[in-house]
C-alpha cells in the first residue's frame, strides 16, 4: 500500500525482483558511500533504528496487504546490529514501542547512528523524550519497565529479563537531561556518529529542527530517494548540505515530462540522455513488479550528470499544490515563503506546517473571496499578530508573481493564518494513519489537505 500522502492509498505488488533491486542498488551503495564520508560509522557501536512493526491484513486469495516496510525482527540475523531488543517489535502500541525504542537507547552509552526511515519519526522521538525522560530515567535505575506500557505479559516477561538496575547510568542521564535539551543527542551518546533518515522533500523542516535543536552537531545522511513504487535514487554526497540523488537506471526505467508541459493530453515523453540541467521534470516509471509508464507525481529538477546519468533534486508533489484560482503554489514555493516570514517573528520557530484551500472548508469559514487557510505550529510564540499573518501572504507574493497578481486584483483574498496548539499536528498524523494504510514508518505529514475533516481538526485546536 501506498502512503496515500497526496491522495487515496494504492495497492502496488511488491515483487522479490523491487525488493532485490533496493538492497543492492540502494542499501548496499548508500552503506558504501556512509562509510567512505563517515569512517567511524564502521565501528562496532549499535544503532537505534525508530521503527514500528505494521500490521497487514489478508487478500481473499491469502495474500499479504500491508505498507512496505520489513521489520528488524523478521531479520533474525541483523537484530544485533540494533539497540532494540527482538520482544519490543511484538509491542502493537506504537506508543508503549517508541518507549522501549528510547529506553534501550539510553541503557547504552556508546550509541552510533540513530536511523529511521524519515526524519519526521527521529524528531517526534525526542518530543516523547522531553516529555517522559524521568520515567525512562527511573526505569533504568530500577531496572523495570514502566507499569504505564501494557505489553502481553510474556513479552513484558522477555523485556525485563534483560533490564537490569543501572543506578550510575540514571544519574549521568537525570544530570544530562536537567542542562536542557539543546544538543541532547551528543551528550547522551558521546560517541554518536551520524543519524540516518530522509530529510528532503517534506521532511525538510524536521531535518532542520533536528540540526538546530536535539541533535546539534551530529552529521546527518539522507541516503534515498524512494517510493513505494521502488528505489528512484541513491545519495552519493552525504557531506552534502544540497539533498541530491543519483538516479538508479537499473532499479526502473525512468522518463521524463517537462514541467511546462504536464497540462497537455499526450505529452512528449523525454528519456535519460534527453534531460537537461536546470529543468524541472515530472517522473514516469516503469518497474520490474508490473507498473508501466506509471506517473508517480514527482516533480524533480536535474542538478547535474555523474558519468551520463541525472543526478536530481526532489521539488515537489504535484496532489501538493495549492490551487484556488490556477496559481498552482507548489510546496517548495509556499515553504520558501513561510520561512522567510517565520524569520520575520521574533523568537519564533516552525515545527510544522501544513495548508487547505478555502473551497474544502465550505461555510465553516463564512463567505469570501477564495484563499488559503494556513495553520501552523510554532515554538516561542504564543500568538500572532494581524501584522506578522499578513507578513506571510506578502512574502509568497514576492515569491510568486502569479500569486501577487490575483491578490491585486482581488480574486484570491487575503490569506489566514492559524497558530495551533503544541502537539496538534502530531494528533493529527495518528488520526490521519487511522484512517489510512500507512504505518508510522512510511508516514509523511501533508502539506496541503484535501479532507474537509483534517483541516476541521485542526481549526478545533487553534490557540490564536
Amino acid at each position: 500500500m501506498t502512503s496515500g500522502t497526496s491522495g487515496s492509498s494504492a495497492m502496488l505488488l511488491s515483487t522479490k525482483d523491487t525488493n532485490t533491486e533496493f538492497f543492492l542498488q540502494g542499501v548496499t551503495v548508500c552503506l558504501d558511500a556512509m562509510q567512505q564520508a563517515f569512517p567511524e560509522t564502521k565501528s562496532l557501536q549499535r544503532t537505534t533504528k525508530f521503527f514500528y512493526t505494521p500490521t497487514f491484513r489478508q487478500s481473499e486469495a491469502g495474500i499479504p496487504i500491508g505498507p512496505n516496510s520489513s521489520t528488524p525482527a523478521s531479520s533474525r540475523h541483523i537484530l544485533n546490529l540494533y539497540t532494540t531488543p527482538a520482544p519490543a517489535f511484538k509491542v502493537p502500541s506504537e506508543k508503549d514501542t517508541l518507549y522501549l525504542h528510547l529506553l534501550f537507547a539510553l541503557k547504552d552509552p556508546n550509541v552510533g547512528t540513530l536511523e529511521s526511515n524519515f526524519a519526521s519519526t527521529v524528531f517526534y522521538a525526542f518530543s516523547a523524550l522531553q516529555e517522559r525522560w524521568q520515567e525512562l530515567v527511573e526505569d533504568i535505575e530500577r531496572g523495570k519497565i514502566s507499569t504505564a506500557l501494557s505489553p502481553e505479559p510474556k513479552v513484558r516477561a522477555k523485556l525485563e529479563a534483560l533490564m537490569k538496575p543501572d543506578p550510575q547510568r540514571a544519574a549521568q542521564l537525570r544530570a544530562h537531561f536537567q542542562d536542557g535539551f539543546r544538543g541532547i543527542a551528543k551528550r547522551l551518546w558521546p560517541h554518536l556518529n551520524l543519524v540516518l533518515a530522509v530529510d528532503s522533500g517534506s521532511n525538510q523542516i524536521y531535518g532542520e529542527m533536528l540540526r538546530e535543536s536535539y541533535c546539534k552537531g551530529v552529521p546527518f545522511y539522507s541516503p534515498f530517494y524512494a517510493a513505494t513504487e521502488g528505489l528512484i535514487g541513491v545519495n552519493l554526497w552525504p557531506q552534502e548540505s544540497e539533498r541530491r540523488y543519483l538516479l538508479c537506471p537499473r532499479s526502473m526505467f525512468c522518463e521524463f515530462l517537462p514541467e511546462s508541459s504536464l497540462d497537455e493530453e499526450a505529452p512528449h515523453t523525454l528519456l535519460m540522455e534527453e534531460v537537461k540541467e536546470g529543468e524541472n521534470y515530472e517522473l514516469l516509471v516503469t518497474n520490474a513488479s508490473g507498473l508501466y509508464r506509471y506517473r508517480i507525481g514527482d516533480i524533480v529538477k536535474v542538478v547535474g550528470f555523474h558519468n551520463q546519468c541525472p543526478i536530481v533534486e526532489f521539488q515537489y508533489r504535484r496532489g501538493q499544490m495549492l490551487n484556488v484560482r490556477g496559481e498552482k503554489v507548489s510546496e517548495a514555493l509556499f515553504l520558501s515563503a513561510l520561512k522567510k516570514a517565520v524569520a520575520q517573528w521574533p523568537g519564533a520557530q516552525l515545527v510544522d506546517y501544513c495548508c487547505a484551500e478555502s473551497g474544502i472548508l465550505g461555510d465553516t469559514i463564512g463567505g469570501s473571496d477564495p484563499h488559503y487557510q494556513v495553520f501552523l505550529e510554532l515554538k516561542g510564540v504564543r500568538r500572532l499578530t494581524e501584522e506578522q499573518r499578513h507578513k506571510l501572504d506578502i512574502s509568497l507574493q514576492q515569491d510568486s508573481a502569479v500569486y501577487k497578481s490575483f491578490r491585486i486584483k482581488g480574486s484570491i483574498g487575503p490569506m489566514r493564518v492559524q497558530l495551533v496548539a503544541e502537539g496538534a499536528f502530531n494528533k493529527l498524523s495518528k488520526q490521519m494513519m487511522a484512517y489510512s494504510s500507512t504505518s508510522p514508518n512510511t508516514f509523511k505529514m501533508q502539506r496541503v489537505l484535501r479532507r474537509k475533516e483534517y483541516a476541521e481538526f485542526l481549526l478545533g485546536k487553534t490557540i490564536s
